[in-house]
């Protein structure tokens, strides 16, 4: 089984997500970083972010991750975009290897964003994070996909595909690896020293590394 995350892995998403956090800062009157620092919030979870880097309490975490999903929802959601030739590349894979989602992206996102793209019809789980805030990490949300797709009596040895560390370090806690991708938001530093096993130049190269597992 192949487990995929989702932003910066199949759906170029940035512009949506930079915008709905620009726009929960903005609710705050925090001043908003410059665009190098707001691509670091591309991959880690949301409360991970309002939390961690700017340093907000509980409450006002929930207050801001309600406030970017005032927006996102309605507009930037589908301020996004699907990676050239990602269609394909599901087409021809799932046809050989089941595959689910991994991300740290609630599954009401993760599955919209799916359907609206018409790529939904690829997976056999999506699976993400609750919209209460529990099972956001990537390791939680790797051991909920594993755990449905053995439900479902996939029993194929796993390797997950992702564009940043989260993504490496959250499959390894599983036993996992994982393969990165450059077109994402992380570097090729970033996931080798993260432990990535392989590392796909483009959606083509990744096609071919997928088929001769």
């Amino acid at each position: 089984m192949i487990l995929f995350d989702l932003d910066g892995t199949l759906t170029d998403s940035a512009p949506g997500i930079i915008a709905c956090i620009e726009y929960a800062l903005d609710d705050f009157g925090i001043e908003r970083p410059g665009a190098e620092t707001m691509r670091t919030f591309l991959g880690p979870p949301l409360y991970d972010t309002f939390g961690g880097h700017f340093g907000m309490s509980e409450d006002d975490v929930h207050r801001a991750v309600a406030k970017y999903r005032e927006r996102y929802h309605d507009v930037g959601l589908f301020e996004n975009d699907v990676y050239d030739g990602v269609p394909d590349m599901l087409a021809a894979v799932s046809a050989q290897v089941p595959l689910a989602v991994a991300t740290s992206k609630p599954t009401y996102s993760a599955t919209r964003i799916l359907e609206h793209f018409d790529l939904a019809r690829y997976f056999d789980v999506i699976g993400g994070s609750e919209l209460d805030g529990t099972r956001i990490h990537k390791e939680q949300v790797v051991a909920y996909s594993l755990g449905e797709m053995r439900g479902r009596g996939v029993a194929s040895p796993p390797v997950m595909v992702g564009d940043r560390e989260h993504d490496v370090r959250g499959a390894a806690t599983h036993g996992v690896p994982c393969i990165g991708v450059m077109w994402g938001y992380g570097s090729r530093e970033e996931l080798e020293t993260a432990g990535a096993v392989a590392v796909a130049d483009t959606v083509a190269d990744l096609q071919a590394m997928l088929l001769a597992r």
